[in-house]
């Protein structure tokens, strides 16, 4: 009698983006500054702008969004509470979808996060969503120190898994976030959040071995 698929099948980790991925907004910066403009009346290419100054240092962990926040402040001339911060966190809109299709594969593989994101961001959602319970590892670049354009933060996922290269997926909605993983051997996918398409996704994971019960791939 033959092997069947899931014996074959060499992928052992499927790891997924956060933002565009995980969830319903292309990255984490569109969903905290259209919150902060919504709820302050602040234009929000204004608020954009501002943000966009302190992105790069917020996401490889070179300071936080409390040590500059004066600074924010001062630049979109109004001094904000702290917790409105915390509420445009809260704000992020999960992809049901994908979380159900996240959880159902962790009974068959393991399923983590890599992501270019802030800490205190992602350490609040974690927290108020429960992630670490779906996903495991959460490998954070304000953690690591550097982003998914460096193969180093997809080495310590599979350090920390005990998986090889050729053992991952990597989906992303950026195809610029894939060549890095690719370069290493990964399989990746690319998922536009714009599109939404499912079927597309699961032909891909179908394709790379992975085995999706009925449940997993229904509309």
């Amino acid at each position: 009698m033959g092997r069947s698929a899931l014996e074959t099948s060499s992928i052992k980790a499927i790891l997924f983006d956060f933002d565009g991925v995980l969830t319903t907004d292309k990255t984490g910066s569109l969903t905290t500054t259209r919150y902060l403009s919504q709820r302050t009346g602040i234009e929000l290419s204004h608020v954009q702008s501002v943000f966009r100054r302190f992105n790069d240092d917020l996401t490889l962990g070179k300071t936080t969004h409390e040590q500059i926040w004066g600074r924010i402040c001062a630049e979109l001339g109004q001094t904000l509470s702290m917790v409105l911060l915390t509420e445009a966190f809260e704000s992020t809109r999960f992809n049901s979808r994908m979380l159900a299709l996240a959880r159902a594969l962790r009974s068959r593989y393991a399923v983590g996060i890599v992501t270019d994101n802030k800490k205190d961001r992602i350490d609040h959602l974690k927290m108020v969503h429960d992630l670490s319970s779906l996903f495991d590892p959460i490998a954070v670049s304000a953690e690591m120190g550097v982003g998914k354009d460096n193969p180093a933060i997809f080495l310590h996922v599979m350090q920390t898994l005990g998986v090889d290269a050729r053992e991952c997926i990597f989906i992303d909605n950026s195809r610029k976030n894939l060549v890095a993983p690719k370069a290493l051997g990964i399989k990746t996918i690319h998922f536009d959040e714009e599109e939404q398409d499912f079927d597309a996704l699961y032909a891909a994971l179908k394709w790379h071995g992975v085995v999706l019960g009925e449940g997993e791939a229904a509309p």
